[in-house]
């Protein structure tokens, strides 16, 4: 007699070939609709489930945690930032947290490099004076952007993310520079043409972009903070497709309105979808729905690491993206 399906509880509504697949392998209990489960609701869920399957629009804490039932045994998360996941109550608790890193590299380098682009060549001013109706033709003073070639583009965090953009970034002519918690390797370094700063200040200050690429974690929250920002040159843009919470969002808006720097495009936010209106009206801001990893593709490769980590743990064995403390 053939073993019983996992109990597996998905928070938001998938990819069809994912879930087609989820149905085929567990016994999958999803959203009817694509709104966020409610708190009780994801109580509820975790009071019952063998595994939860939670997206970054879910805030795991260590309450929710402690009501959890004793079936829940690994959460699966869709998605590569466990930011909104309390792991050490999880562990606590002798749940497994295991999330789907690697997939959206890519996509999310060429979101940064849109945004780059978009900011320094005033597309959406571009875009939203052809939509108004009001172009009158050509004129040699209008929409000036600036030249991205030989710009000094800093990257902060040079991890996956962080080394495709600086790949994109440099076929563009940038020169390479970034700040990381531990140097790279030499041969990595020269690879992308990168110079490493070991302090953080000096290489803001010098720099014509600044892109965040680094997780949120306790140590990169408010990063790039007021005094930060008032270090950098007044020609200067800000692009993150990281985690809103590494920038002191009401401090980058001042700095913006003051004009102290030139620009930003931001596909996250620090009050994740409640964006701040001062933000939304500036000029000089970009900015997107976090769209970073919204392809075709990667979503689907995420919903299929999401099933791999979950068989796996189904066979008695460690999840292969299992996410350990020391990682966060």
């Amino acid at each position: 007699m053939p073993a019983p399906k996992l109990s597996v509880v998905v928070t938001r509504r998938l990819p069809e070939p994912v879930e087609s697949r989820m149905d085929e392998l567990f016994d999958v209990e999803r959203r009817e609709t694509d709104e966020p489960m409610t708190r009780e609701e994801l109580i509820a869920a975790m009071q019952h489930a063998d595994v939860l399957v939670p997206t970054i629009t879910d805030r795991i804490d260590a309450e929710l945690i402690a009501a959890a039932g004793p079936r829940l045994r690994l959460i699966a998360n869709y998605g590569a930032g466990v930011d909104h996941i309390d792991i050490p109550a999880a562990r606590g608790r002798g749940i497994l947290v295991s999330n789907t890193p690697g997939v959206v590299t890519e996509d999310t380098a060429d979101m940064t490099m849109a945004l780059i682009l978009a900011v320094t060549r005033r597309i959406p001013e571009g875009l939203a004076l052809m939509q108004s109706g009001d172009w009158q033709g050509w004129s040699p003073n209008a929409l000036l952007g600036g030249r991205i070639g030989g710009r000094r583009l800093g990257i902060l965090g040079m991890g996956r993310i962080g080394q495709a953009v600086a790949r994109r970034a440099r076929a563009f002519g940038m020169q390479i520079h970034y700040h990381n918690r531990r140097r790279l390797r030499h041969e990595v370094e020269a690879a992308h043409g990168a110079t490493f700063w070991e302090s953080l200040d000096q290489m803001i200050a010098r720099m014509d972009v600044i892109s965040i690429n680094c997780p949120h974690t306790p140590s990169t929250y408010h990063l790039l903070n007021a005094r930060r920002l008032k270090m950098m040159k007044p020609t200067a843009v800000v692009v993150n497709t990281s985690r809103g919470e590494v920038i002191d969002e009401n401090a980058l808006t001042r700095a913006l309105r003051a004009g102290e720097i030139a620009g930003a495009g931001l596909d996250v936010f620090e009050g994740r979808h409640q964006i701040n209106p001062r933000l939304r009206a500036l000029p000089n801001v970009v900015l997107l729905p976090h769209m970073g990893s919204a392809t075709v593709e990667a979503r689907v490769e995420m919903g299929e690491k999401v099933i791999v980590n979950i068989r796996t743990f189904a066979d008695g064995h460690r999840p292969p993206d299992l996410v350990v403390l020391s990682m966060i």
